[in-house]
């Protein structure tokens, strides 16, 4: 993973990230230590209309019929500033419920599109089990994808772009992962007593990663 701080490479194992020291002990500092309630579409900030909200709505639906082992959530809000929203999304993703996603499924298959208008800032956080799958050059080809529609304040526009981005880049690695699955199979040891770097999401989900299921895909193991 990369450090939400330092944006370093570390591994999801570590205690601390080595190169800055941050923890999600760090985040919870400034974020806070309690857990929230969010529904897959939160929108803090009122930055949609109605016709809007079923839009995106329909399009985080659509994804998860195609990855059903999946979800994708869009939180707005603020995030402590653009210098901070990395943090605040990994921080979101380790302390949201969501209720509107089935009490099984863990945080560890979830992506989270923050938008924060106000600092004219968006990251993508996403959880330990989409580590195989995705990079943090594919998650910011997908928010580049939504730059110019950000701009114009089109951000119902912009956030459909960016889902409908995931789902593409989704749906060519269960393709290539089904041609050459031992590229993405891996094993991950079992947690330590102590706290790690990515905190919830690696208790939540703990083991063998396999194929993310595309449409016609096959199930991943868990």
């Amino acid at each position: 993973m990369r450090c939400p701080r330092c944006v370093q490479q570390i591994h999801r194992a570590a205690a601390a990230c080595p190169h800055c020291g941050f923890t999600l002990a760090d985040a919870e500092k400034r974020f806070g230590d309690g857990e929230l309630t969010l529904r897959r579409l939160t929108d803090g900030t009122g930055l949609f209309r109605g016709s809007e909200r079923k839009r995106v709505m329909a399009r985080l639906d659509r994804f998860g019929r195609r990855f059903p082992q999946l979800f994708a959530a869009v939180y707005t809000g603020s995030g402590g500033g653009s210098a901070h929203l990395r943090q605040f999304g990994f921080w979101l993703l380790n302390h949201a419920a969501f209720e509107d996603v089935a009490e099984e499924q863990s945080n560890a298959a979830g992506i989270l599109l923050v938008l924060d208008p106000a600092a004219k800032a968006a990251s993508i956080s996403f959880g330990y089990m989409l580590d195989p799958y995705l990079s943090q050059r594919d998650t910011f080809d997908c928010l580049a994808r939504a730059h110019a529609w950000w701009l114009e304040g089109r951000y119902c526009e912009g956030v459909v772009r960016v889902i409908d981005q995931l789902d593409a880049l989704l749906r060519r690695r269960s393709g290539q992962a089904r041609r050459n699955l031992g590229r993405f199979m891996r094993k991950v040891r079992p947690l330590a007593k102590t706290p790690d770097a990515a905190g919830r999401i690696r208790i939540d989900s703990c083991g063998e990663s396999a194929v993310i299921a595309g449409k016609g895909g096959t199930e991943a193991k868990r």
